[in-house]
């Protein structure tokens, strides 16, 4: 494949995948207008109906104006082969292969947060401060932006070296090899992660004893959980918006409820939140979700095992001679289409997983309490109520309020 063909594919990928957002935008924009069903009367009043739409609205203009900025800096980046201009201007600071890789990507990374910091500036301190969700001060934003940069750079710079040198040794092979470290580092993550990067950027704290953690504590033993602790994080320095999650694999893992959510609702309610995480642990879907994870890793390694040598690609991207960070740059928008389609299957995953721990807190607990849980994030939130069914199918991870309302109403 010749390099202006490869160059056409992948402008024409990054154009395609604009196109479709917008698509799915407006037509979540159309439906969001639709009649409140019956079933979710009462969550909003008139006055607050209609700062719902206008929230929808102005992060959906906000969201075109990004991506479409987003997409023009892409296109001429590669059509002029700017990224090609790039790579040889790192390889005359630093011929040392696995360096320069990481120079190249640690200069995009700083250009493109140099972009999208007044966008997410605005994002935070204009819009979500006049719909009264930010909580963030300055100094918080610019304290996570910092911390954020220490941990890319130690975490994301050290799994880079690793993957340039096992390139260097083994050649297209590396990828068996870099798989199981990137296993490793997942599962790592994932038991670690409440007990050593969550206390970087919040606070968490045990459960304080009262009727709360009665009510929690009682439930577990119900149901045979291996309760140790549960933990309450301080959402509230960011934002006003509540949630809760569980963590962890093996002895780790941890489930955490954010202030705002205890804040706003009584303690069933948060029993009914809790249940609906204990009924994720007890299906199994923490496991599940991190193979699926690792597989899909695996796939993408392998598929990018065909092409991280291709002196093709890199000729393309503007580079003189092959480079990997170049291949990997292109590979990264030539994967979209296959990384969109395995999204979409673990949505429907992801949705089905949502399913089941609402019918196991139904079905140990109680669906009333949930289901009015439910109801007061979505009004919380400004959520759109009636969202398309394509960008539902597409995009979210978990099903809508409605469905899964009916889904538990079914159940009695």
């Amino acid at each position: 494949m010749s390099g202006k063909v490869i160059v056409i594919l992948v402008v024409g990928i990054l154009i395609f995948d604009f196109l479709l957002d917008l698509l799915l935008s407006f037509l979540n924009e159309k439906s969001s207008k639709n009649p409140i069903p019956n079933e979710l009367k009462g969550i909003y009043d008139d006055d607050k109906y209609q700062k719902s739409q206008d929230y929808q609205n102005t992060t959906g203009r906000f969201a075109k104006i990004s991506s479409t900025l987003s997409l023009i800096v892409m296109v001429v980046s590669i059509w002029f082969g700017w990224f090609g201009f790039l790579d040889d201007w790192v390889r005359n600071l630093s011929p040392i292969t696995p360096v320069t890789p990481l120079i190249f990507f640690a200069i995009l990374f700083l250009i493109s947060d140099l972009i999208s910091t007044p966008f997410s500036l605005y994002q935070n301190f204009v819009i979500e401060d006049r719909f009264g969700f930010n909580k963030m001060t300055l100094k918080t934003y610019f304290a996570d932006k910092l911390k954020g940069y220490v941990l890319t750079a130690f975490l994301g710079g050290g799994l880079l070296l690793i993957f340039v040198w096992m390139i260097e040794v083994t050649g297209a092979e590396f990828w068996w090899y870099f798989w199981i470290v990137i296993t490793v580092f997942l599962l790592a993550l994932n038991m670690l992660y409440t007990s050593l990067l969550l206390p970087l950027f919040n606070k968490l704290v045990p459960l304080e004893d009262g009727k709360l953690k009665t009510s929690i504590a009682d439930f577990a033993e119900k149901v045979s959980f291996p309760l140790t602790q549960v933990f309450v994080i301080d959402g509230s320095k960011r934002s006003s918006k509540g949630n809760a999650f569980f963590s962890g694999l093996g002895k780790k893992k941890k489930v955490v409820l954010y202030d705002t959510l205890i804040a706003k609702h009584n303690v069933d309610e948060l029993t009914a939140v809790f249940a609906h995480e204990v009924g994720h642990y007890k299906k199994n879907h923490i496991y599940i979700g991190t193979f699926m994870s690792i597989v899909q890793i695996g796939l993408m390694l392998f598929l990018l095992s065909k092409m991280i040598l291709n002196s093709q690609v890199s000729f393309a991207m503007g580079g003189e001679v092959t480079a990997i960070h170049l291949n990997m740059l292109a590979f990264g928008i030539l994967y979209s289409p296959v990384s969109r389609i395995l999204g979409v299957i673990m949505n429907m995953i992801s949705r089905k997983h949502e399913y089941e721990a609402d019918a196991y807190a139904a079905k140990y607990f109680s669906a009333y309490p949930l289901i009015e849980a439910l109801k007061k994030m979505s009004g919380d939130h400004l959520s759109n109520l009636t969202p398309h069914p394509a960008n539902v199918f597409i995009n979210y991870s978990h099903p809508t309020v409605l469905q899964r309302i009916r889904a538990m109403n079914s159940l009695k």
